[in-house]
């Protein structure tokens, strides 16, 4: 294993007992009210639209918060982390939950080689995980793979033009466009309360930009379907600049730039 890939492994299984734990991802609520869906599904509900029936794979899905979402929206739903932590975790929300969800452990650019080709109607890939990706061309070599015939990709992330702040100053920091060479960060804290600082600090990351990324697409053959810029993330990506709206979403206070904090993009095979 590379050494990216093992320090993102530990920090990711650092958190996911702690994130499962935090009142931010809502473990218990969901399994308390069967109705339920995860502040980032019911925010990409509407333009996911209709997926009952479906099959479903939701790639990096960590502790499955969306993933039992996804299901609850009548998806046959499958997800796949690179985290044994994670999964662990997953499974035993699925379970309390009652919900019949497979999980998968592979890092996402080989997932193919675990899944089968051609065989999900959907591909779903959460906010906060293409960062961690290297290469955002073989992850879409992946998901051309993965889907079916007229299948399709859904992806909602945080914006590439949010990712090259320095979240304190607003200088512009870090690139927008792929690095060869990864941004190393070393932070205790995460995205979310936990109730002990991480232990596994070191984390790799890459940027992409929306022009990349869209390029990675549809090099593969699929065709772009939409492609929404959002004035809203849902965690407080600048800490002390934002304000938390009724939805879980949060926008920057008055006074500072209108610009994007995340997007949606979708396309069809």
């Amino acid at each position: 294993m590379d050494r990216s890939l093992s320090l993102n492994r530990a920090s990711w299984d650092d958190r996911a007992p702690l994130h499962a734990q935090s009142p931010d991802y809502g473990v218990d609520a969901l399994v308390a009210d069967p109705a339920r869906l995860s502040g980032v599904v019911r925010f990409d509900a509407e333009r996911l639209g209709p997926v009952a029936g479906l099959r479903v794979v939701h790639l990096q899905c960590h502790i499955g918060t969306d993933t039992l979402s996804l299901h609850r929206l009548g998806a046959r739903v499958t997800g796949l982390d690179f985290s044994p932590a994670s999964l662990e975790q997953a499974r035993a929300l699925a379970a309390r939950a009652g919900a019949d969800i497979d999980y998968v452990e592979s890092d996402v650019l080989r997932a193919d080689e675990v899944l089968p080709h051609h065989g999900f109607d959907v591909v779903y890939t959460g906010i906060g995980a293409l960062c961690w990706l290297p290469s955002v061309s073989r992850w879409a070599a992946v998901v051309a793979r993965l889907l079916a015939p007229g299948g399709r990709l859904f992806v909602r992330d945080m914006h590439p033009f949010l990712a090259t702040l320095e979240d304190h100053t607003l200088a512009v920091r870090y690139p927008w466009f792929e690095t060869a060479e990864p941004l190393e960060f070393d932070d205790d804290s995460s995205y979310v309360a936990t109730a002990r600082p991480l232990t596994a600090t070191v984390t790799h990351e890459w940027n992409h930009g929306l022009g990349e990324i869209v390029t990675a697409l549809l090099d593969q053959g699929l065709t772009l379907t939409g492609l929404t810029e959002h004035r809203t993330v849902p965690w407080e990506a600048l800490p002390g600049r934002m304000v938390e709206d009724d939805d879980g979403e949060w926008h920057v206070t008055d006074g500072l730039p209108d610009v994007p904090l995340s997007f949606t993009v979708q396309a069809r095979c």
